[in-house]
């Protein structure tokens, strides 16, 4: 199947960006305001895709997300739901913990979505690109090609090179993998602004995007962490119905396991996001 590219022509002023919302309304509703205190409009927010996902709230985070009118991807998750999957489509390997989760967060937000949600679903593209202090920047989900495709800080150089190739791109912005970093190789750049919905297995609550600035030098960018109402999107997570896992991680900043992770950031567990 044919991607669905959304060119949105050239960017002016800050971007915001931002990915793995997971039905997190608290902390979308606190990154929209910080969106409005720092002046970006709606149209230079950017998600990398998955909306829906580990948290309470589905229906109403994607319903806030229309009303906010950012811009947004199809993570995997968006696009299981809107063809009536079985699956998240996280390419979890099968019997692994965070497999066994999604056979419980998975069938809880398609039970909460209404169709007007499925159908906003629908409308998301595979990739966003734009022009931004003289470059060209692609949006992808898991990598250019595989939607679902897990890409880290400690991923080899070579793993990332063709997606630039593919897209004609000076930037990649990516998600999926749930950790924020910058990769620079001479011109090029790979950045994940890290995703809201959950921290980033840092040992804090705190949840993670990024801002891109045009300045007189070129494009600059900055990993922002922040804290939301977190306390009460761990109780909602406690309905019997979600993992009792994910709610503890929404409180003590650490994952259940590292079983997707690479060596490198597996052993950062608990130690802190270096970006």
């Amino acid at each position: 199947m044919d991607k669905t590219i959304k060119n949105i022509g050239t960017l002016k002023g800050k971007v915001l960006l931002f990915g793995g919302v997971y039905s997190n309304l608290q902390a979308l509703e606190q990154l929209k305001h910080m969106a409005e205190q720092h002046g970006i409009p709606p149209e230079n927010c950017i998600c990398t895709g998955d909306i829906v996902g580990y948290c309470a709230q589905p229906e109403e985070t994607v319903q806030l997300f229309k009303l906010w009118g950012a811009q947004s991807i199809a993570g995997n998750v968006e696009l299981q739901l809107q063809e009536g999957a079985e699956d998240c489509g996280c390419d979890f390997k099968k019997g692994s913990r965070c497999d066994t989760f999604s056979q419980q967060w998975y069938p809880f937000a398609q039970s909460k979505l209404s169709q007007d949600s499925l159908n906003f679903m629908k409308t998301l593209p595979d990739h966003i690109q734009f022009r931004y202090a003289g470059k060209k920047a692609t949006v992808v989900h898991g990598s250019s090609e595989n939607i679902s495709e897990f890409i880290f800080k400690s991923t080899p150089w070579e793993v990332k090179a063709p997606n630039f190739i593919a897209m004609k791109s000076d930037v990649i912005i990516a998600g999926h993998c749930g950790l924020p970093f910058h990769d620079q190789h001479e011109d090029l750049l790979w950045l994940n602004p890290g995703v809201i919905g959950m921290p980033a297995n840092d040992g804090t609550p705190q949840v993670w995007c990024a801002i891109m600035e045009e300045t007189k030098n070129g494009l600059i960018f900055e990993h922002i962490s922040f804290d939301y109402h977190y306390q009460l999107t761990s109780k909602l997570m406690q309905n019997g119905l979600l993992p009792e896992e994910y709610a503890r991680t929404i409180i003590t900043g650490i994952w259940d396991n590292t079983e997707i992770l690479p060596p490198v950031e597996s052993g950062l567990q608990g130690f802190g996001i270096t970006v």
